[in-house]
């Protein structure tokens, strides 16, 4: 019964086309290089805001742009 519908669906199926080795590392090469540049737009974009004034730094950036926020020595 249950059987001869599961073979039925299986032949049904459209099979996907094996990928080789060199078309994953180019399309994973490909994948990291549109990765990175999204990041590096997001990171230009920020720092533009931040020197603009109109976002609001975090602690690490605050320490990295005016570090004399943190200087202690004068207690």
């Amino acid at each position: 019964m249950g059987g001869a519908e599961e073979e039925k669906q299986a032949n049904e199926m459209p099979r996907s086309n094996p990928i080789t080795q060199a078309q994953f590392l180019l399309w994973k090469r490909q994948k990291e290089a549109d990765s990175s540049a999204r990041k590096a737009e997001a990171a230009r974009k920020r720092d533009e805001d931040i020197a603009a004034g109109t976002v609001q730094m975090n602690g690490r950036e605050l320490f990295l742009h005016e570090p004399w926020v943190f200087d202690n020595t004068q207690y």
